[in-house]
């Protein structure tokens, strides 16, 4: 054993570490292996993590887009307010600033929820009950609901008629 090692001592010592030949020597198979598997195991850890990164990265612009757009559904209320109590006095730039909002607000993928027809609670809160011809039809619309991207983010106020037994 003794004489092993000071054997590999000694090969060791008139190697020429400058020639890259030789250095491979002192590099055996399994140490190159585990340097190829720590490799792989790192590029694709740096795969995922790129991949992670731009999901997330994707998922807060949509998240900030929806915060922003929530926020910009009271400046619509106050436009179709206005717009409903001032129906006699046909106000076209407001109707105008009104739909140029509306458009761009639809650009990035608002709709408005429809109120016609059946109550559905997907799309619907209902504020009023009242006597009805039809259960659950809806009667009015309180305040619009709207939904982003197929996603209900603020849904319609409605008054409902409920039959009489």
């Amino acid at each position: 054993m003794e004489n092993n090692k000071s054997q590999l001592i000694n090969e060791e010592e008139n190697l020429d570490l400058s020639n890259p030949e030789n250095t491979s020597e002192l590099v055996n198979e399994d140490t190159k292996q585990n340097y190829l598997e720590d490799l792989q195991r790192l590029q694709a850890e740096f795969e995922n993590f790129m991949k992670r990164t731009e999901i997330e990265k994707q998922e807060l612009f949509v998240c900030s887009i929806e915060k922003l757009v929530f926020k910009l559904l009271s400046v619509l209320d106050s436009f179709e307010s206005a717009l409903k109590h001032n129906n006699e006095k046909s106000d076209d730039g407001m109707k105008l600033m009104y739909s140029e909002l509306f458009s761009v607000l639809e650009s990035v993928g608002l709709s408005k929820i429809e109120t016609e027809g059946i109550y559905d609670p997907n799309f619907h809160e209902v504020l009023i009950q009242e006597e009805g011809e039809i259960d659950n039809q809806i009667i009015e619309e309180i305040q619009s609901g709207y939904m982003l991207n197929k996603k209900v983010i603020r849904p319609a106020k409605v008054k409902i008629g409920m039959k009489t037994k």
